[in-house]
């Protein structure tokens, strides 16, 4: 007869945080308290209160293969099926890019400029976490783009969600499909340099789509095309907002100035690197 091992709540989460940071993962006691979290259905509170009691032994099965997921490096975000953005939950998988708290600087950025009558299109738009998250903030009807099928699949499962009426999306490479005007576009495109995306960390570059990081040669592809394209596309006085890598700034200020734009501005994250372009047709 095999002798069955009682744990407490507390004992559990630590052994899986041990196993998490032996193994190398970065942020171990974070991502085993997530998965601990949604296994067993507790709160911080709960834990605190229960943290000795002796732990539900029936969810152990479901929390142990969330561990091993883990632990062969893929982000809790794919383990889990979600991540918040804005507030607002989002499914995300492997066909979709997962949403970065940095990505929450250029919606707040768009958002000091949106009004509730705008039109706003979101290129490269991935889970839609930034068309949704605008639309619902704002009001403004949001269309958003994207050239993978699985993308948008998911992206709709979003919508629908989070009840964001006023968003539609649209199968497309980058305006090939696009007809008429908007006030602001938005775009967080793929940027990585191709030589730079094997030294990325194994979560992203062998877990995330590879279709949303690789930004070619450069990484100034897909801001080659914003830049060049998007005038045709806004209104007078409409204005682009892109996300960029941490070096980028210059490079794009630099395409936008080529293209006529004005008022061209950068702005920065929470720790202080370049993270936003933005400028205005006139």
């Amino acid at each position: 007869m095999t002798k069955v091992v009682k744990m407490t709540n507390r004992e559990i989460l630590e052994n899986a945080t041990k196993r998490l940071d032996k193994a190398g993962i970065a942020e171990a006691g974070n991502d085993a308290w997530l998965l601990f979290s949604e296994a067993f259905g507790m709160t911080r509170t709960d834990y605190l209160i229960d943290k000795n009691a002796e732990c539900n032994a029936g969810h152990i099965p479901f929390f142990d293969s969330c561990i091993e997921k883990r632990l062969a490096h893929i982000p809790v975000q794919y383990i889990l099926g979600k991540a918040y953005f804005m507030g607002y939950e989002f499914e995300v998988n492997n066909n979709v890019l997962i949403p970065r708290f940095d990505t929450e600087v250029l919606v707040s950025e768009v958002l000091k400029y949106t009004q509730d009558d705008f039109k706003i299109l979101d290129m490269c738009t991935g889970s839609g976490c930034i068309a949704i998250s605008l639309s619902l903030l704002s009001g403004a009807e949001v269309t958003g783009v994207d050239i993978s099928e699985k993308a948008l699949a998911v992206a709709d499962y979003n919508k629908v969600i989070n009840k964001a009426d006023k968003v539609t999306f649209v199968k497309s490479n980058m305006f090939e499909n696009i007809d008429g005007t908007f006030n602001l576009i938005v775009s967080n495109p793929p940027y990585i340099p191709t030589k730079d995306i094997f030294e990325l960390e194994h979560e992203v570059k062998n877990e995330e789509p590879m279709l949303a990081l690789d930004g070619h040669d450069d990484g100034l592809f897909f801001y080659r095309i914003l830049a060049e394209e998007s005038a045709k596309y806004l209104r007078p006085n409409g204005g682009i907002f892109m996300e960029i890598g941490y070096n980028q700034a210059e490079d794009v200020r630099n395409l936008l100035i080529k293209n006529n734009f004005t008022d061209i501005s950068v702005i920065k994250d929470l720790a202080g690197l370049d993270r936003v372009v933005c400028g205005w047709r006139k």
